[in-house]
């Protein structure tokens, strides 16, 4: 079954992603073209951002991204904060109208997020591991109905890798999408609701 033949079976009903509800010091909100599309298209074309994202791509595709995101109810694009300063740009997306559908026994709410921290130094000091942490707890109280938060990072991208198993993600094992060998990450409400 297609992606597409998929949401229209399983996703008809679901909402759209909402924005995590995290505590402080964290904040999480809509990222707006007006307010954050110079900082995302800065963080895209980062090396250590754009070897696994490969979307270093110019400013006026990164507008049309972000329109196009917040007009539709497949992946929302998200500004995260720690302390007041942007650190994180995220996509939350629903499993079942996402190409990841049928990799894994999705749930209809299901909810995956991907993450780019822009600024390299603020990589490798324990941030990343509290952000996921604080954003896949924030994605489960935002939609009581969502029973697993996922991720599918590049295989090779070792240090992502720790953070999410630090942050309390669990590997169920390798993928493979259309652009990546992946692995399938998954933190799950209850032992239970593992796949």
């Amino acid at each position: 079954m297609t992606a597409l033949a998929r949401e229209n079976v399983v996703g008809s009903g679901v909402p759209a992603p909402p924005v995590p509800r995290v505590r402080a010091p964290w904040s999480a909100r809509p990222a707006r073209v007006a307010e954050d599309l110079e900082r995302v298209h800065l963080w895209m074309q980062a090396p250590h951002v754009a070897e696994f994202w490969k979307q270093a791509w110019p400013v006026e595709r990164w507008r049309t991204e972000l329109e196009r995101q917040a007009a539709g109810d497949h992946s929302l694009p998200v500004m995260l904060e720690f302390e007041g300063v942007p650190l994180a740009y995220l996509e939350i997306y629903r499993v079942v109208r996402d190409r990841l559908a049928g990799h894994y026994a999705e749930q209809p709410h299901d909810l995956g997020v991907h993450v780019a921290i822009g600024d390299l130094g603020r990589t490798g000091r324990g941030l990343g591991r509290a952000l996921l942490r604080a954003v896949a707890e924030g994605l489960l109280a935002a939609d009581p109905r969502c029973t697993r938060v996922v991720a599918e990072p590049d295989s090779r991208n070792a240090p992502s890798l720790r953070a999410f198993t630090a942050a309390g993600f669990r590997t169920v094992g390798p993928i493979t999408l259309s652009d990546k060998n992946a692995t399938l990450l998954v933190f799950p409400r209850s032992e239970e609701d593992l796949p």
